[in-house]
């Protein structure tokens, strides 16, 4: 039996949700009545947003009919609760208010459980007002749907709605992989094209109040749950290759519990 370890943190974007923190950028294809809007954005519209536009704190990029080309869908807006009301335009706490927020509701929208969310080519950003709309009072957060991860160069079209797009089984359109020699250095790519590891389970390492174990802790049970994860997944072969990642403290701290175990599988 050989197994094939994987350390370090891939980059999954479902893990930790891209949430704008650089300074705000305008592009060409804005909407001049979102730029500085005080107002909670629409639920159910789409766009066509860029890995540079979601690096940004704010967004205002023009919406497009969903039944067209797009990259983003929003699937959640609201008001910031009142202690956010004297809150800094960067308030970390704003950010993993965001963060908790985005990610239950994301799991509702696309029909999938914590385990499989962590496991899909596609996740999640968030924005806020622009530092104008927030000066003038405005506290609301909008989450979006996207079609990639935090390595992707540019973002997959989505379907005309995203809603229930983990449901059943889901396709491997939508499903991630990698294409590489080991997980850390392989290309994350969907699962219907060729590749080598299928991201195939996860383990939960802890409850939202427990405080972090520690890497040491964190490596060793992720180790030995996939071991036997992937083993049982491929149906106990005699030989078989697995790999895992593992997440650290500030994914801990952000909100993260879970581990997840690759299985060496070209199908």
């Amino acid at each position: 039996m050989t197994h094939a370890r994987t350390f370090g943190a891939a980059a999954l974007l479902a893990v930790l949700a891209l949430g704008g923190c650089g300074t705000e950028k305008r592009g060409d294809n804005v909407d001049p009545d979102q730029v500085d809007s005080t107002a909670v954005p629409d639920v159910g519209v789409c766009r066509n947003l860029t890995p540079e536009d979601v690096g940004q704190s704010a967004n205002a990029t023009r919406t497009v009919d969903c039944a067209d080309k797009h990259t983003a869908e929003t699937y959640a807006a609201g008001t910031l609760p009142d202690e956010f009301e004297d809150a800094d335009y960067q308030d970390e706490s704003v950010g993993e208010f965001a963060y908790k927020t985005c990610t239950q509701k994301f799991e509702k929208f696309l029909g999938g459980d914590e385990s499989l969310v962590l496991r899909t080519i596609v996740s999640w950003a968030w924005f806020r007002p622009s530092e104008n709309a927030w000066d003038d009072g405005a506290r609301w957060y909008r989450c979006d749907v996207i079609g990639g991860n935090a390595t992707s160069e540019e973002y997959r079209p989505l379907p005309e709605t995203a809603q229930g797009l983990l449901l059943g089984r889901p396709d491997d359109r939508w499903l991630i992989c990698a294409a590489g020699a080991t997980v850390a250095d392989g290309e994350k790519v969907p699962c219907a094209q060729p590749h080598t590891w299928r991201a195939a389970t996860t383990i939960k390492l802890g409850e939202p109040e427990d405080k972090y174990p520690g890497d040491e802790v964190v490596a060793s049970r992720t180790k030995a749950f996939c071991a036997n994860s992937i083993k049982a997944w491929l149906n106990y072969p005699a030989r078989f290759e697995y790999a895992y990642t593992h997440f650290h403290e500030a994914e801990w701290q952000a909100g993260n519990r879970r581990s997840v175990c690759w299985a060496k599988t070209s199908d």
